[in-house]
């Protein structure tokens, strides 16, 4: 059950109005132009006040001209409205975090100097927005009941068959100017996919005005997605303050919302045990009062490969960020890549440190996976 009466102030915290991506520019596909939900966008997007819209003749976006700064400069600031293809309508298994993808988008509005799309997409970073949602979420009921990570779970399976949205965006961030991401909680919370199927997402923005008091059955699993205060503040530029994402966590959880923690990336900076102690305090204040909320953690370390690397520092030539193999431990993937990741001895440390940790100051709260 949903509780419209969430307080206001639990939304925006201190008053501070939440924060909002809106385009400078805007590219609307004929194909996307036609379609009533690309027509919502187009319209969301006016209505917010962007002047630079432009609805195209076709179906192929332009291409970016410049450096390699001014095109991921230009490319940040642009939404582009789009169909999404036939390979993006085809729902993947995304262990471990749901049984299945779904993308309401691909890109992120954000500036996380870490950012792993670096290394998944390519192109220049626009963020492209799909106005086929029907298509979209149609293949959720013929994968109902099928997949490998909480359909049939003895510990997860009470959310049924899942849904990852954030796989490749963060969907509230876009939710402004898309609607997308409340459509799709209030057609799942309804049942009109079944009963046996669940959405998740993870977030760095704090706007959940748009789902506080949505039918969404307890169907949709939002998570924040948190870090120490040296990572959030040197690392994820244009994203809400971690203080008003726990503030927005507490509103979804009064409203009913299963909520979650993804603490990510994770990362031993000097001072790290004090850091993430404190941030686990603070997700506990703000979750002080709930009842009994449901309440899941997920525990993600940095991680790079050669490619986002070399993506990243062309976008973000000065960054701070620890990017030196060396200090790594080479870890293949299934599709035979390379990432680096933490040595073996330093994640038992950090594992063995979160697992204590959040049994004493989250105690009710599930950790759902460590990688």
């Amino acid at each position: 059950m949903t509780n419209a009466g969430a307080p206001d102030d639990a939304v925006e915290p201190s008053g501070a109005p939440p924060r909002r991506w809106v385009p400078r520019h805007v590219l609307v596909t004929r194909s996307a132009a036609l379609l009533p939900h690309g027509a919502q966008m187009l319209a969301r997007c006016e209505a917010a006040g962007v002047r630079d819209v432009a609805v195209l003749a076709g179906d192929r976006l332009p291409s970016l001209r410049g450096s390699e700064r001014e095109v991921y400069a230009r490319a940040k600031q642009t939404l582009a409205v789009v169909v999404a293809p036939p390979s993006a309508l085809r729902p993947q298994p995304i262990p471990p975090s749901a049984d299945w993808r779904l993308d309401l988008a691909k890109g992120c509005p954000a500036h996380c100097q870490y950012c792993y799309l670096a290394g998944s997409l390519s192109g220049p970073p626009i963020t492209r927005a799909y106005a086929n949602l029907d298509d979209v979420l149609a293949p959720i009921p013929g994968h109902a009941g099928r997949g490998s990570v909480t359909t049939g779970d003895a510990r997860r399976g009470r959310e049924g068959t899942t849904f990852e949205l954030s796989c490749y965006t963060d969907p509230l961030g876009l939710e402004a100017v898309t609607g997308s991401l409340s459509t799709a909680v209030a057609r799942v919370g309804r049942g009109e996919f079944g009963d046996g199927v669940g959405l998740r997402f993870t977030t760095k923005f704090d706007d959940v005005a748009p789902l506080v008091g949505l039918p969404h059955g307890g169907r949709t699993r939002v998570r924040m997605s948190v870090n120490s205060a040296a990572v959030a503040q040197r690392f994820e530029g244009g994203t809400a303050t971690v203080a008003a994402r726990l503030a927005a966590l507490r509103a979804l959880a009064a409203d009913g919302y299963p909520v979650g923690l993804t603490v990510a990336p994770v990362m031993p900076l000097p001072g790290w045990r004090e850091e993430y102690a404190a941030l686990l305090r603070d997700a506990a204040a703000a979750l002080a009062g709930i009842p009994a909320p449901d309440l899941t953690v997920e525990l993600i370390t940095h991680r790079f490969t050669d490619a986002s690397r070399a993506v990243l520092l062309g976008w973000y030539p000065r960054t701070r960020l620890d990017l030196d193999e060396s200090a790594r431990t080479v870890k293949r993937t299934k599709f035979g890549g390379a990432k680096y990741v933490y040595p073996a001895p330093l994640m038992r440390e950090l594992r063995g440190w979160f697992e204590r940790e959040l049994a004493a100051t989250l105690p009710g709260a599930r950790l759902l996976y460590w990688t």
